[in-house]
């Protein structure tokens, strides 16, 4: 059929033409050829403005924010007389025009409560109180605001005009009423931010010095620098140090998590339970598929999005030769008979706290007597670390159980061909060869939280109830690796599994995810008939 084009379209492309910049106009300010919105008539305007009826989002505080308050006082007695500056973030452009789906900063995160993609923008502000005033007094150090975007809704013309903030593009979204209910904090329209962050900021004594989450938002981190600069902190190394002790601060705060955030935690951990149940359920029909790798991890990847916010890091599926890579994450390769499947996954519910499981199984549903011999040694290695992980041990205590198990392995099975006192000792460390990465890392917001603690304090500190963290040893065996037998070539196993310390020692979080071999091998069976 062929179009018709009438004399008002040749009018409505010739406005498009006239209000388009040149192709001598900067490329920031160049129209999107993309598509073709409306002129923006008064007549169109007015049309906008009426026969909406109102969509008003349901307002509840959220479970956090019970716990919020404590998180924000340790952190304002820390800092003491300082405005602490905290970004959500901003999208990331994927490609063009289209962003990834936003994620707010993990610092944002813990400190106001608030998940999924409501704030992209919003700033986390918490303003000294006079030291002078009755607040001081009854201890007080600091009151929290959030400056936030305002809603977007069918009174105004941003509803259909701005394609970010507009409801008319982007649904019913929170705005500040919403916002302050939700978390408790009190909440402010984000074009006050300005004034706030400036206001009494100076080197004299009694003035106001800031701190800001520096990688959040390089947009936000500049603006606060100018506002350092032109009030008597005009060093930016001396800021950006300042900054640091702020994002350490932050990042040590996580290490013992309160009993909302271990509840998350369980949750990401049985929605994981439920996407590793479908990947099983899917293995027999994948083996020998092309990409049948990336068939897995869709089944992983429909779980994380119907149960959770979608996955906590990039799942590993890794058959055959790609196990022994530590961080395969292209999981283009087929499943082969015969061949040990290593899953690194997790999932990342709404509130953004992950869990991180890693299983290896026999492709075929039984281990070989190889492939149980190697597995049975990263099961023992891992339960040793365990039983070092108690009130009042570090890392170090977990790490070093699981080495010396793995060690002795290696030289029982005549790889390691050094003592294996001397492979321990910082001076061999020759069994790291097959066991290159840690053993334990801190879990929550990120999957590798509390990174940015130092070393004293995340290693070298005692470990104490409320932490949560994984045990995670593994064997490699690389397929062009000669130090090894021909028929160890091509295996890897990483056993991983998320454990709380309580008050009366490690509690595995994940234990109804089977590991045992027999536990396993009856699991993929299950799964196996459930198919059918």
């Amino acid at each position: 059929m062929s179009e018709v084009i009438t004399a008002n379209d040749k009018e409505y492309e010739a406005q498009e033409m006239a209000q388009a910049p040149g192709a001598d106009q900067p490329m920031e300010d160049r129209t999107n050829n993309r598509t073709l919105r409306p002129t923006t008539s008064k007549k169109f305007a007015e049309f906008m403005k009426t026969g909406w009826d109102n969509q008003e989002p349901e307002i509840e505080p959220l479970e956090s924010s019970k716990f919020i308050p404590a998180r924000l006082e340790a952190l304002g007695k820390r800092f003491p007389g300082e405005r602490i500056v905290i970004p959500a973030g901003t999208p990331k452009v994927r490609n063009n025009d289209d962003d990834y789906a936003f994620r707010p900063n993990t610092e944002f995160s813990y400190y106001t409560g608030l998940g999924q993609d409501y704030e992209a923008g919003a700033v986390l502000v918490l303003n000294p109180v006079d030291p002078e005033s009755p607040e001081a007094k009854a201890g007080k150090t600091h009151t929290p605001e959030l400056f936030v975007a305002p809603r977007a809704d069918n009174s105004t013309e941003a509803y259909y005009v701005d394609a970010h903030y507009g409801e008319y593009w982007v649904g019913p979204r929170a705005g500040l009423k919403e916002l302050n209910a939700m978390t408790g904090i009190a909440t402010h329209d984000i074009a006050q931010l300005p004034d706030a962050l400036g206001k009494d900021v100076g080197a004299e004594a009694g003035a106001v010095r800031m701190r800001v989450v520096r990688l959040a938002d390089p947009e936000m981190t500049a603006e606060v620098e100018n506002v350092r600069e032109a009030n008597g902190f005009p060093d930016p190394a001396t800021n950006e140090k300042a900054d640091d002790e702020l994002q350490e601060f932050a990042s040590t705060a996580r290490m013992v998590k309160d009993s909302y955030e271990v509840g998350e935690i369980r949750k990401a951990v049985a929605a994981t339970k439920d996407g590793f149940d479908r990947i099983l359920t899917r293995l027999p029909e994948a083996v020998g598929k092309p990409r049948s790798e990336r068939m897995l991890e869709g089944e992983f990847n429909a779980v994380s999005r119907e149960e959770g916010n979608t996955v906590g890091y990039d799942t590993i599926i890794a058959s055959g030769e790609h196990a022994p890579i530590l961080h395969w994450m292209r999981n283009t390769g087929v499943v082969g008979h015969g061949e040990m499947l290593l899953i690194d996954a997790g999932i990342e519910v709404d509130s953004l706290y992950t869990a991180d499981i890693t299983r290896t199984f026999p492709v075929d549903g039984k281990f070989t007597p190889l492939q149980k011999k190697i597995y049975q040694a990263v099961l023992d290695s891992q339960q040793a670390g365990f039983e070092a992980a108690k009130p009042g041990a570090t890392y170090s205590d977990i790490h070093h159980a699981c080495m010396r198990v793995i060690a002795q392995k290696l030289h029982d099975w005549g790889i390691l061909k050094v003592d294996v006192e001397e492979s321990l000792s910082p001076q061999g460390q020759q069994h790291r060869r097959w066991l290159a990465c840690g053993v334990a890392h801190h879990l929550g917001l990120d999957v590798h939280d509390c990174a940015q603690a130092r070393y004293e304090s995340y290693q070298g500190a005692k470990i104490t109830p409320g932490m949560v963290f994984t045990i995670e040893p593994g064997l490699y065996f690389a397929k062009n690796d000669l130090l090894i037998p021909p028929e160890m070539r091509g295996i890897g196993v990483r056993i991983e599994d998320d454990v709380l310390m309580t008050e009366n020692g490690p509690e595995w979080i994940s234990k109804d995810i089977p590991k045992q071999i027999d536990d396993v091998e009856k699991w993929m069976a299950q799964r196996a008939a459930a198919r059918k």
